[in-house]
Parts: C-alpha cells; sequence; structure tokens
C-alpha cells in the first residue's frame, strides 16, 4: 500500500480515498477557485463543501512521483496549487523538459507494463516547495455530480497540451538565441509580471534546464544568453530571475499546406506486404 507525505503526518492511500473525507482536509473551490467558474451560486457553494481534498506538500529536489503507482489506480491525479516542478524525460543521451505550476493536473502514475519501445523513463524534480491536491477515488466520485468542475479539470489537461505543442514549436526555430527569447515570453504569459523595465519572469532557471525546455546543449544556450544580455533582450537579474526587455517576435504565419499523403493506408497489411515485395 502507497503512503504519502501529507499535511504534516504520513497518510496511507486507503485514507486519502475514503468516501468521508477525515479530518484535515481543504476545499478544493478554495485552494484554486478557477474551477468553479462555471458554477451558479447555489452549486458552487454545494461544490465548496462537497469537493474536499488533502494537500501533499514536496521540497525541493528530486520527487520519485512514480513511487505513488502503488496506489489505487482509480486515483485522478494530482492538482498542483503552489511551486514549480520539472517532468523530465530521458531518452538516451537527451533529456526533455517540462515545467509545471499552479493550475496543473498530472498523473505520475500509470498502468503497469505500458510499453516503451524506446526506453525513455521520466524524472521529476521539485524547483519550489510545492502543495498538491490530492484527487482521490472518492474525490473522482464526488466531482462526477459536478460536470461544471469536470469540465474545467479537462481543460486544465488541454492547456497543457497546448503548452507542451508551443513548446515544441519553439524548439524547432532557427535559431537557439530565438528560441531562448520565444520561450521567456512563452513563460512570461503565465509567470511574468510587467515592471518598468520590462517584464520579469521570476524563475531561477539554470542553463541546463533552458537547455532541455529549448532542445540545446547547456554551452550553446550559455553563449546565447551572453548574446542576448549584451543586447539587452534578455538579462538575467542578481536576484536570478530574468528581464525582458526585448519585444516579442512577430513574423507573419505562413499559409498551412494540408499534408498530401495519408497517414495510414487504406489496403490491408497482407497487400502492402504484397506491394512491397513486387
Amino acid at each position: 500500500m502507497g503512503v504519502a507525505q501529507v499535511s504534516g503526518h504520513v497518510a496511507s492511500w486507503d485514507e486519502l480515498g475514503q468516501r468521508r473525507p477525515p479530518a484535515g482536509t481543504a476545499s478544493l473551490l478554495d485552494l484554486d477557485p478557477d474551477l468553479g467558474q462555471l458554477l451558479d451560486e447555489q452549486r458552487r457553494d454545494a461544490a465548496r463543501a462537497e469537493l474536499r481534498v488533502r494537500l501533499l506538500r514536496l521540497p525541493r529536489g528530486e520527487w520519485t512521483g512514480g513511487a505513488l503507482s502503488a496506489s489505487d489506480s482509480c486515483h485522478l491525479g494530482l492538482l498542483v496549487i503552489e511551486g514549480a516542478l520539472v517532468r523530465e524525460v530521458v531518452l538516451a543521451d537527451t533529456i526533455s523538459s517540462e515545467l509545471l505550476g499552479p493550475g496543473d493536473l498530472i498523473r505520475p502514475w500509470g498502468p503497469d507494463g505500458a510499453p516503451r519501445l524506446l526506453g525513455q523513463q521520466t524524472q521529476w524534480q521539485v524547483l519550489a516547495d510545492a502543495k498538491l491536491a490530492v484527487l482521490t477515488r472518492g474525490f473522482g466520485t464526488a466531482v462526477s455530480r459536478y460536470p461544471e468542475v469536470s469540465a474545467m479539470l479537462i481543460d486544465r489537461i488541454d492547456d497543457r497540451a497546448e503548452r507542451l505543442a508551443t513548446l515544441k514549436a519553439i524548439g524547432q526555430l532557427n535559431s537557439v538565441e530565438r528560441r531562448l527569447v520565444a520561450l521567456f515570453w512563452h513563460l512570461a504569459e503565465r509567470w511574468g509580471r510587467m515592471t518598468g523595465d520590462g517584464v520579469v519572469v521570476p524563475l531561477t532557471l539554470s542553463h541546463r534546464l533552458l537547455g532541455e525546455l529549448v532542445g540545446a546543449r547547456r554551452p550553446t544556450v550559455s553563449t546565447a544568453l551572453a548574446g542576448l544580455s549584451r543586447e539587452g533582450r534578455l538579462v538575467r537579474r542578481g536576484s536570478g530571475d530574468w528581464l525582458l526587455a526585448d519585444a516579442p517576435e512577430d513574423t507573419p504565419v505562413h499559409r498551412v499546406v494540408a499534408h498530401r499523403r495519408r497517414l495510414l493506408a487504406d489496403r490491408p497489411p497482407q497487400r502492402r506486404l504484397a506491394a512491397g515485395r513486387a
């Protein structure tokens, strides 16, 4: 039976999954009010009282999120309330990272035996002390009575997929300088704050992590950042955060050319094989 450090004590996943939540829980809508924006006032009050969660607190450092695989596979997942985490996918000698923060819904466990033909591995790092809401099996039963909240949770998953697609597009820009500037404007949409000098992104991101986010090696990132700093476009301040003094790149969107080839042929595999031999 899996365990987790929850609200200062070790609680079993069986306890977390009880239908009647024990003392020490919090209302999900108090922790994340945006999840209730589709509810009318009466249903919002009812959901605030019924949708209660325990909190999982994570200190900075490596986190073995996969250890939660021993929990009930019907638990929905974990919703980030505070802090910052990095999900790293290790493939051969390359690491690709995803930055996660408040509002992100994650599920660091999954069904056993899922095929990994490439042999990739997943690692988790906590960059800033994090607080996560545990969405248990019991929560899943309760939230089924509030499809408005379920819709907002699905929106969170969709938002995360959109950010990953944007990150993939950034990684295909034709210079590391362009990738870094685009990355920081992308991060500024969520984390940034406006100042008299420009937009500040209050994240102490290392050159190694930036390379993992934009698809470049650390030395190349260091060289590109030095050039951007000299030009005053992207400057790392003494506090460790980043100042964006340059406007985001404004380039025309080229017309999308439709794919002409089918991804899957209409012929059955046997005929494709025969045609190949012919």
